[in-house]
């Protein structure tokens, strides 16, 4: 995948795609062959993965940010931007278990986007949440991309994989399609 594009991957329930996504990210290895991977991954697997259901939002971001060796010296310069950029206002300093699932999905993906990564996964993250919010996704995804960062980008929606990936494969039962 080059430097710079968005790659689709797209595919039925258990078809793949999320095994996919984690060989990608080394949490699993290949039984057999390799996968080369140059630069830093952020990714998205599932909604609030990463974060602590007892901690605020803003906890969240820090410990998450933390976690992936931001500088102490950079989290509140990130946090200001991944709170506005994430719109979910005075639940910032409440505890994630009282978010609704679209707003755990508008804290991960801003807290994924904001932080220092070459590579971004995202796994069928935008199909929770509004309209409003998937379109600024879409947005910053687009300016992620003139950064030349690249987007691994799995979705159920063959429209929004045609929206914005240059690239897609098709995964069935494991094997690639097309």
């Amino acid at each position: 995948v080059p430097k710079g594009s968005c790659f689709g991957v797209i595919g039925l329930n258990g078809s793949g795609k999320s095994t996919f996504l984690q060989l990608l990210a080394g949490i699993l290895e290949p039984t057999s062959g390799t996968i080369e991977t140059r630069g830093k991954i952020s990714a998205i697997f599932e909604l609030g993965s990463g974060f602590n259901p007892d901690f605020t939002g803003r906890e969240n971001i820090a410990f998450y940010s933390r976690l992936v060796g931001v500088p102490a010296s950079q989290v509140l310069e990130a946090e200001k931007a991944i709170v506005q950029f994430a719109e979910i206002g005075d639940f910032i300093d409440r505890p994630l278990s009282t978010y609704s699932s679209g707003m755990i999905a508008r804290l991960g993906f801003a807290t994924r986007a904001f932080l220092d990564f070459d590579i971004l996964i995202l796994d069928e993250v935008l199909s929770v949440g509004d309209a409003y919010f998937q379109r600024k996704c879409f947005r910053m995804l687009e300016d992620i991309r003139k950064a030349g960062k690249t987007i691994i980008f799995v979705s159920h929606s063959v429209n929004q994989v045609l929206e914005i990936c240059d690239r897609a494969m098709l995964l069935h039962e494991g094997e690639l399609l097309l």
